[in-house]
């Protein structure tokens, strides 16, 4: 498959890397078409580097990789024209920094970042998953042992089952992925987040993730 992933940090050069490793075809998106951090990942994975339209408009399915923050403006970089009808699977969290560690999360009108991109893009197939977790668990979850979860939120049911498999390509077992429902319901998972940095902080590591137990 074709994939775009938007944005050059950690995050999205981790995925970036596992997917190429699963066999697809992969481009990385950034502001600059010569932005240092992409050229040097696509020399050494051998993907390909560009502005967010030039990796989006060649993709098949589209990752939104970049900080919440600022992800609807790199979207509307990228393009409507490059979203419309493909699967654009969001790991983003709305993170804002300018008054330390920890982080104020979220966007001030209570909505998801997820909700925010649908609605600018309404022809775009968003799913919001893997942004409860650091990057290393997304593609390598046996990096913590034992049942843990991850989620799924969505208003287009095929869309969601493509971003299923590509989970399971990644090493998810079918019973550890939740399907919340409704994309409102990324509302709940990006408010993990502020659990989730305690935790960072009192463990020292991010080597671990959120399991349900119960029926």
């Amino acid at each position: 498959m074709k994939i775009a992933v938007l944005g050059t940090g950690e995050v999205g050069r981790r995925l970036a890397t596992k997917l190429v490793s699963l066999g697809h075809e992969v481009a990385i998106g950034s502001r600059t078409a010569d932005n240092a951090d992409a050229a040097k990942w696509a020399g050494e994975h051998g993907g390909t580097h560009g502005t967010f339209a030039d990796a989006a408009g060649s993709a098949e399915l589209v990752v939104n990789a970049t900080g919440g923050l600022v992800s609807l403006a790199a979207l509307q970089a990228a393009g409507a024209e490059n979203l419309n009808g493909k699967v654009l699977v969001d790991v983003s969290n709305a993170l804002d920094f300018s008054e330390g560690f920890p982080p104020k999360v979220g966007l001030p009108d209570g909505r998801s970042v997820a909700e925010h991109l649908q609605s600018a893009f309404p022809e775009a197939r968003v799913v919001k998953t893997l942004n409860t977790m650091t990057n290393t668990v997304m593609v390598e979850p046996g990096r913590v042992p034992g049942q843990h979860n991850v989620f799924l939120s969505g208003d287009d049911a095929d869309a969601k089952a493509v971003v299923a498999e590509l989970l399971a390509s990644f090493g998810w077992a079918a019973d550890r992925i939740i399907d919340l429902g409704e994309l409102s319901s990324a509302r709940a998972t990006e408010q993990l987040m502020p659990i989730w940095l305690r935790l960072y902080g009192v463990l020292g590591t991010g080597d671990f993730n959120f399991g349900i137990a119960g029926a």
